[in-house]
């Protein structure tokens, strides 16, 4: 199989020269590769390497096919044509046609140009779309096939994919899998999305303890990740029970030289033998019990570092636990309640929406983007005021976390975010609830500003879901968007383990189904 793209020994750093991975060794060739690990692994930089936007630290890499990727950020003011990267040759094009082109226009003139437009619009589904419309016009989705119909465009042999599907509804998010699923030349994807990384053909964990490569999709890597986890959990009780051995030999050894001392004491008390043979006698016990010592000093730092190096390994390997404190709600309670419930938002109109929570149901809103999700869970929450209709909800016990957890002070701790999210509990408890959370100690004194997504998540989930009065419902919006798989699944084993209601959007199939979502409630068009 060619290689596109090797990677020869590839080390990478921080510009805080930090490292970040060592010693990758990878060729991609015609294939799918999935790249996964906690966010900071190093997934984007390992992309901009395989660009050539910066150098590894170490190692080097070779190149020898054209990498495309996929454009997710456009300005609104370019044309279809320009946004393609075709506006240059269809203008060359109209010049030859109209007997206007220069020598170089015709050497050049692309005569494939315009079947292959056509063909790569088809294939993305926007046959016939007008070339000189804006992008400003166009909706989310359609300017994610946008991206996809210019890298078919452009066919490039390899390409370098970071997080596509992030911020898609389910239509983009389709998008993006048949074109990595049907692509003919190589694909490198950086992505927390199970279900794309279960059409992989290898992927590739980036880990401080080392490089991870395991052929086939999600699921393989999941059957060979538990079974090291489990290796690892094997590993760290044998080194722990050798240390706790050395220790208890290293206590014998100390204990028998004491009774050895205090015997040769008791004897020379006795002044029955000449001072020169005791002086001898002491000299040859010191020099053993010197060597014993430092033997067994020896054998027990051994040990010590292996139960280390064990106990590093498996703590990176496993996920952490979160316990959410318990809600009580009751089963027929009713939490929310719209009806004919309508909002303005600009010259915007959403609605209106009938819609009923009683007890911990579980509920996905669902809908193209810019249909209005986001706004109907602000309406739910209490944030925006209707325009209409009749609204009931249980006021006091409703939580919700946007995408970016913007409750949360940045410039202060986690201990101060919940101190100031719960006025009313002693430092004690402040401190017991950040640990609930995996904050421990020193780690509830961080400042929010310095967290990963991930972090910052279950930062805010300790500060709405350990108040003296924890919420009967609790609203997220995109809560996968910005987590890396480790923390995506401590989220799924936190909500999984809340016995209160879920009210959420995401695109995410595999979370909705991890959470146990009952029903979905869709939202349609937008009114103008």
């Amino acid at each position: 199989m060619t290689s596109f793209l090797t990677f020869d020994s590839v080390s990478a750093a921080t510009l805080e020269r930090e490292t970040l991975f060592q010693n990758l060794t990878l060729s991609i060739g015609a294939e799918r590769a999935g790249l996964v690990g906690r966010n900071g692994s190093g997934k984007s930089t390992l992309l901009r390497i395989a660009r050539g936007d910066v150098e590894p630290a170490a190692g080097s890499v070779r190149r020898t096919g054209r990498a495309g990727v996929l454009v997710q950020e456009w300005d609104e003011e370019l044309s279809i044509a320009q946004a393609l990267g075709v506006d240059g040759g269809l203008a060359r094009l109209r010049r030859v046609l109209a007997g206007e082109g220069g020598e170089e226009d015709f050497a050049e003139a692309d005569w494939s140009l315009e079947a292959r437009i056509e063909a790569a619009l088809i294939e993305t589904g926007l046959p016939g779309l007008e070339l000189d419309r804006r992008m400003a016009t166009l909706s989310g989705g359609e300017r994610t096939r946008i991206g996809i119909a210019r890298l078919r465009i452009e066919a490039p042999d390899l390409l370098l994919l970071d997080e596509p599907t992030n911020n898609l509804d389910a239509a983009g998010r389709a998008a993006i899998r048949a074109l990595v699923r049907t692509w003919p030349g190589g694909v490198l994807v950086a992505s927390h999305d199970r279900e794309l990384l279960e059409a992989m053909d290898r992927i590739v964990e980036l880990t401080r303890v080392g490089i991870r490569i395991v052929g086939g999709g999600w699921s393989a890597f999941e059957l060979a990740r538990d079974a090291e986890l489990a290796q690892a959990a094997g590993e760290l009780e044998r080194t722990e029970r050798d240390l706790r051995e050395a220790q208890r030999a290293t206590q014998r050894q100390r204990e028998a030289k004491e009774r050895r001392d205090k015997a040769g004491r008791a004897f020379a008390a006795k002044g029955s033998e000449p001072k020169i043979l005791l002086g001898r006698q002491a000299e040859r016990a010191e020099n053993s019990g010197g060597r014993d010592k430092r033997l067994g000093e020896r054998r027990q730092d051994e040990a010590a570092a292996r139960a280390e190096g064990a106990r590093a390994r498996i703590e990176v390997l496993t996920p952490l636990t979160i316990a959410l404190p318990p809600s009580g709600l009751g089963s027929g309670t009713e939490v929310l309640s719209l009806d004919e419930v309508w909002v303005s938002a600009g010259d915007r109109r959403f609605g209106p929406w009938s819609f009923a929570i009683k007890g911990p149901e579980r509920v996905a809103v669902t809908g193209p983007n810019g249909a209005g999700k986001t706004t109907f869970l602000r309406l739910a929450a209490g944030c925006l005021a209707p325009g209409g209709g009749e609204t009931r909800r249980v006021d006091g016990r409703i939580a919700m976390l946007d995408q970016h957890v913007g409750l949360l002070d940045s410039g202060a701790t986690i201990l101060d975010n919940f101190r100031r999210l719960n006025p009313g509990l002693p430092d004690r408890e402040a401190h017991a609830a950040c640990a609930r959370f995996a904050f421990r100690a020193r780690d509830a004194e961080r400042r929010v500003g310095t967290l990963s997504g991930g972090e910052r998540l279950r930062a805010g989930l300790a500060c709405v879901l350990s108040g003296a009065c924890p919420p009967w419902l609790v609203i997220l919006d995109e809560p996968t968007n910005h987590l890396d798989i480790d923390s995506l699944e401590v989220l799924e084993q936190a909500l999984n383990g809340f016995d209160g209601a879920l009210l959420l959007v995401s695109h995410d199939s595999a979370f909705l189904g991890a959470v146990g979502i009952e029903r979905e409630f869709r939202i349609g068009a937008v009114s103008v």
